[in-house]
């Protein structure tokens, strides 16, 4: 009979634990809310002190406190650590703000980040500088990249789309008003087309004139044409497509000096101003380029296709130098970006300032996406396991990176937000001719097994 009591008394202590333990890896968020964040917390307050020497970022008193404690105790003058605020919990860790000590840098919390990570016992911790002096420790308590969910504080603005989470849990957003330009690059089955899907289909609710060109027959970029304003599928209509770009650019260029008195002959290259100094009744829309699989615009089977290739790339490169100021953004897409595709090619990478690497079959690959704006992450995307797809790293001319994951958006729900949203398909007459057609959905017939009334003699 004890032995039964006994066993009754340690069932509702196990059961508890192992339901902590299943929560834990099915639902982190709910145990870190409940079981991850009231003893994360007690372990920074606990710890802080020893925890900011231990990892030497405590510094000498002040001679006042120094005084002052000699003169209340006959304690040892011992150094002190940072000033650090009240910690600030949320949905998936815990934000702390801190004043750097006089000396003190940014870089030298980054650098004992992995010490403070395992130090108070969660997954990472970020530093983010807030203004001289003052830094914020985000402390996150699980990986938020394995089930990848949106915060809810997310939201578009024009040409502002989110369109990943960062492992920091913040949302990773596509800003073509800060980054005109990108290059995304990954591997077959790397998540490349789940990235281009949702930054697409963010954009399609918005007043933007959306081009493709994706001379894989179009098998990427069709099933959006409803809310394309331009499609190409093959070299040959996208040799018909730029030039019509390149001169909707000088237009709209033409535009700009006519509003703001500059001279006709003034060179495009010493406008400084942009379509966004126009007023809003004429504004032109502005106009976003996808390019996917890149390497397909430079590859030639004949020399009387280099021509042609030749072209392409020019207008490629004059769109990436001069289509920011007339409001023309390009998102160009690839498994490979290298010297090897043609003349031209690295000139092109060099005007795409914002760089998305998934992952790639090589180093050479990273190196191509990473490897000229921030060294150091070239090894972490070289790193990137396969059954993760998704995951990537994202960085910009900058020199700052970061992991980053896109959310899982099917096909046939990316494809319905376009059909949803064509009517927001903006007038751009120099695209028309290249409107793609849309077939309608088809319409699904109710199967009966009734038989059909014998019609009357």
């Amino acid at each position: 009979m004890p032995d039964v009591v006994t066993l009754l008394e340690l069932g509702g202590p196990l059961a508890a634990i192992g339901g902590a333990a299943y929560a834990r890896k099915a639902h982190p968020t709910a145990y870190w809310s409940t079981v991850g964040l009231p003893l994360s917390v007690v372990r920074l307050l606990a710890s802080y002190g020893s925890t900011m020497d231990a990892c030497g970022l405590t510094v000498e008193p002040s001679r006042l406190r120094a005084l002052a404690v000699r003169a209340t105790t006959r304690r040892e003058v011992r150094p002190v650590p940072p000033r650090r605020g009240i910690p600030r919990p949320t949905s998936t860790g815990l934000h702390v703000r801190i004043r750097l000590a006089p000396g003190q840098e940014p870089a030298d919390v980054a650098a004992s980040s992995e010490r403070l990570r395992h130090a108070w016992r969660v997954h990472a911790v970020h530093v983010v500088s807030l203004k001289p002096g003052v830094v914020e420790l985000r402390l996150v308590g699980f990986d938020v990249l394995r089930k990848v969910k949106m915060p809810r504080q997310a939201r578009s603005e024009p040409l502002a789309v989110p369109v990943a989470l960062r492992e920091d849990a913040t949302a990773f957003v596509r800003d073509y008003r800060t980054v005109p330009h990108q290059l995304v690059l990954g591997a077959t089955l790397s998540g490349k087309s789940m990235f281009l899907r949702n930054l697409l289909t963010g954009l399609a609710a918005q007043p933007v004139a959306l081009v493709g060109i994706d001379c894989k027959r179009g098998v990427e970029l069709s099933p959006f044409a409803p809310r394309l304003s331009a499609l190409a599928t093959e070299p040959d209509e996208a040799a018909k497509l730029l030039p019509v770009l390149v001169r909707e650019m000088e237009d709209r260029y033409d535009l700009i000096k006519a509003r703001q008195g500059i001279a006709p002959t003034t060179p495009d290259e010493e406008i400084t101003s942009d379509v966004w100094g126009l007023p809003e009744g004429e504004r032109p829309h502005p106009i976003v380029v996808f390019v996917d699989e890149v390497a397909e615009l430079f590859l030639v089977a004949t020399r009387k296709d280099e021509e042609r290739r030749d072209e392409m790339v020019t207008q490629l490169i004059r769109l990436a130098q001069l289509g920011r100021a007339a409001g023309i953004y390009l998102e160009v897409c690839g498994q490979r970006f290298g010297a090897e595709l043609g003349k031209g090619a690295t000139m092109l990478r060099a005007q795409l300032t914002g760089r998305v690497c998934h992952r790639v079959n090589d180093e050479a690959s990273a190196k191509m996406a990473l490897g000229d704006i921030a060294p150091e992450a070239v090894g972490v995307a070289s790193t990137i396991p396969a059954e993760v797809p998704g995951l990537a790293v994202a960085g910009d001319s900058s020199g700052g990176w970061i992991r980053v994951r896109t959310p899982y958006l099917s096909l046939a729900d990316a494809a319905a937000i376009c059909r949803e949203t064509a009517e927001l398909v903006p007038d751009v007459p120099a695209l028309e001719p290249f409107r793609p057609h849309a077939p309608a959905p088809p319409v699904m017939v109710p199967v009966t097994l009734a038989k059909p009334r014998p019609a009357n003699g």
